[in-house]
């Protein structure tokens, strides 16, 4: 069949959120819970596209709109496309669910579309004829302006000498930056890479103010937000040997928390009292402590270390009365709990050797809840069919 299924995980933060916007270390776990996102080329008499059967709205998927921008330009000719949407993370409730769309959606775009090449039998990004990588200069991708983007390199850079299409082309990179960047683009200019590099790399993902000697380095992400420029350098962490079997319960409060309202209202309180930047500080502090812990696989220093960054984020003001109770539930069965994303509503995270027991504390609070281990796949391209999707212009004349 035409078209191009992707698919990325969700994502849970153990320590970190917020703080992690300015500059200050966090840990990103991969759940189980995933987005799926399938692509196909509508007719030609469609005026529009369309998005689980329904008109294509900008305001309504502003991280649909931003991809588009930079990977699929009417302007330039791409047909229009019938979008399927499908998952199980919820929407809102601080677990990547908007990260792993706009992942899995950069994926499949990539799929259809192909990618040009500068060289015959190169395979590295600065072989690329067009694209994004943090090998690369940005592009203006993390742009906020609503304008179609030209994907292609200038001069000898961008010479069209080898087309390929299909899975083959993905490129775990270029869908974690494109997933920050329309992140950014979505919340007002401020976004950490955090989400979407876990959603695309999957497993355990490291965000630092530094290049961390001891981890495997990634790569390394450059935004001027509103209040100054940010540098994080990315990281994979690996476990040691697991001595016993440690899940994540996430409790679900069903209210709807919008991230960039939560960080806004942290950029608003850290700018009408410097001070508070302690508050952010602190909570990098007990991110470090956390982050040996987990190496070490000591989980009961672990769930310490997510229960004080859990009164860290009270004091910030991003807990909320729902989240509170669903933690107090969880605390007598789990090593530690605390709020998981934004905050304002949302979910909650307990770090347990009894999922059971724990689950069945947070619902009984009023919570919904989804079970997950640790080290789940990433990104993934389930489906190609028919390729490419676009000829562009290029290709036509290649052919």
């Amino acid at each position: 069949m035409e078209g191009v299924t992707a698919s990325a995980p969700g994502k849970c933060i153990l320590f970190g959120e917020h703080a992690v916007v300015y500059g200050q270390p966090a840990v990103a776990v991969a759940i189980e819970q995933r987005i799926s996102v399938r692509i196909e080329v509508l007719g030609s008499d469609s005026e529009s596209w369309r998005i689980d059967g329904m008109q294509f709205n900008s305001n309504r998927h502003p991280h649909v709109q931003a991809l588009r921008n930079r990977m699929w330009q009417p302007k330039q000719g791409a047909p229009n496309l019938s979008i399927q949407i499908t998952g199980d993370i919820p929407p809102a409730s601080g677990l990547g669910s908007s990260a792993a769309l706009s992942v899995a959606a950069s994926a499949a775009l990539r799929t259809a579309r192909g990618r040009w090449f500068n060289t015959q039998e190169g395979q590295q990004p600065t072989d690329w004829a067009e694209g994004y990588s943090s090998q690369l200069e940005p592009n203006g991708i993390y742009s906020l302006e609503d304008k179609e983007f030209d994907l292609f390199r200038k001069g000898p850079s961008g010479k069209a000498v080898r087309y390929v299409n299909g899975k083959e082309v993905l490129d775990l990179d270029e869908s974690a930056l494109l997933g920050h960047a329309v992140e950014a683009a979505a919340q007002g200019g401020r976004a950490s890479p955090m989400d979407a590099s876990t959603c695309a790399h999957g497993g355990i993902v490291l965000l630092s103010d530094k290049v961390e000697p001891d981890e495997e380095y990634l790569y390394s992400r450059h935004l001027k937000m509103p209040d100054g420029d940010r540098v994080w350098h990315l990281h994979c962490i690996e476990l040691p040997p697991a001595h016993q079997e440690v899940f994540l319960v996430i409790g679900n409060t069903g209210i709807h928390a919008p991230t960039a309202h939560q960080v806004a209202k942290v950029a608003l309180a850290l700018e009408e009292n410097p001070e508070r930047k302690k508050e952010i500080e602190t909570i990098g502090l007990i991110a470090r402590r956390g982050i040996q812990s987990l190496k070490k696989g000591d989980y009961e220093a672990v769930g310490r270390a997510m229960s004080e960054n859990q009164i860290m984020l009270q004091g910030l003001g991003v807990s909320c009365p729902e989240l509170e109770t669903l933690i107090r539930a969880a605390a007598p069965t789990s090593y530690g709990a605390k709020l998981t994303g934004a905050g304002g509503g949302g979910c909650m995270v307990a770090l347990t050797s009894n999922p059971k027991q724990t689950s069945e504390a947070i619902e009984l609070a009023g919570g919904r809840t989804l079970i997950s281990r640790f080290g789940n796949v990433g990104l993934t391209v389930d489906d190609a069919g028919n390729l490419p999707l676009w000829a562009t212009e290029q290709n036509t004349a290649s052919q």
